[in-house]
């Protein structure tokens, strides 16, 4: 077996790429799929935005997806799904209608428009070119975390938030890995400290090493009782999943959420998680699904602070700092 990398992209037929404005604040993740996969996903927030997320749900009819798009922007960001879509339409994927294929591509947003970046784009939002851009720019392998992508923009309510990744392998040797913007309203880390609330899922020292803190702090800490967030990502398996098993994967992810962001699942964010199954490898037994399902928990939960831990603070500003500003001996 290959030497995994910790990222999504551990996940054979899978491609990441970014668009990244630091002037701006914001930018564009997406995850492109070298074959439809099936796939589904749920919104736990409060206050969603997304593209296409209808069609997720086991009972409706498309089965499968082209791309996942994770972008900034709030709803303007919405824009992004129609660049990635173009750049699809030219390589001839997409779900075939008659003569006309038409790529499907879900996507959540993040509010990221108060961060202290450069707003005034004019008439039309940069979205839909930098949708096009992350496509034109995905590659398999190694990819950047931090503040890059849909991570760009994204702030939590002690320390700038950030794309993550994490991945795993089951005992049946699937894999599962996750993907994930976070900008949660609630916070990653525990009480005033540097230690994370995912400690106690964390392999290899991948956000620090630091372990748990000694005391427990529950204090409620969010961005502002009037200012909407959101947390959105994606968890992908090689196993072969039906569109209802994906649907149960997606409600794992979100239960990582709740296992790294204190709290999780607000009125005023719209915590997305989106799920699919590239389905290289045959699965139909209940103990592996379970097992997956435990799996992308975890992995969903390592991701958010390995996001937390590699972001670095905005260019502009008044940016909130990273943890690595705030902690730069760990403590």
């Amino acid at each position: 077996m290959p030497d995994l990398l910790n990222l999504i992209t551990d996940i054979e037929g899978i491609s990441v790429g970014h668009a990244t404005d630091l002037a701006l604040g914001s930018g564009v993740t997406v995850i492109v799929f070298d074959a439809p996969a099936v796939a589904s996903g749920t919104v736990l927030g409060g206050a969603p935005g997304g593209r296409d997320t209808g069609l997720l749900d086991p009972s409706m009819t498309v089965n499968a997806v082209d791309a996942f798009v994770l972008s900034g922007g709030s709803a303007f960001g919405l824009d992004a799904a129609g660049g990635v879509q173009a750049g699809l339409r030219e390589l001839g994927r997409g779900f075939a209608v008659g003569s006309v294929r038409i790529p499907i591509v879900p996507q959540a947003i993040l509010m990221d428009l108060l961060n202290g970046g450069d707003k005034d784009w004019g008439l039309h939002s940069p979205y839909r070119d930098m949708g096009y851009a992350a496509l034109k720019a995905a590659t398999k392998g190694a990819f950047a975390l931090g503040t890059t992508g849909a991570g760009t923009g994204a702030t939590t309510a002690t320390v700038k938030g950030g794309l993550g990744s994490a991945s795993a392998v089951s005992s049946a040797g699937h894999r599962v890995a996750a993907i994930v913007a976070v900008n949660a309203l609630g916070s990653a880390t525990i009480g005033d400290g540097p230690h994370f609330w995912a400690a106690p899922f964390e392999k290899d020292a991948e956000f620090g090493g630091l372990g748990m803190s000694d005391v427990a702090d529950h204090r409620m800490r969010l961005k502002g009782m009037n200012t909407p967030a959101t947390t959105i990502g994606a968890v992908v398996t090689d196993a072969q999943l039906t569109k209802a098993e994906a649907h149960r994967l997606s409600l794992a992810g979100h239960d990582g959420f709740a296992r790294a962001l204190l709290p999780a699942h607000l009125p005023l964010d719209g915590d997305t998680v989106f799920a699919a199954s590239t389905a290289r490898h045959r699965r139909d037994d209940m103990a592996s699904l379970m097992e997956l399902c435990h799996l992308a928990t975890i992995v969903m939960a390592r991701a958010i602070a390995r996001g937390v831990y590699a972001a670095t603070a905005l260019p502009v500003e008044g940016a909130q700092k990273a943890w690595r500003d705030r902690y730069p001996n760990g403590r």
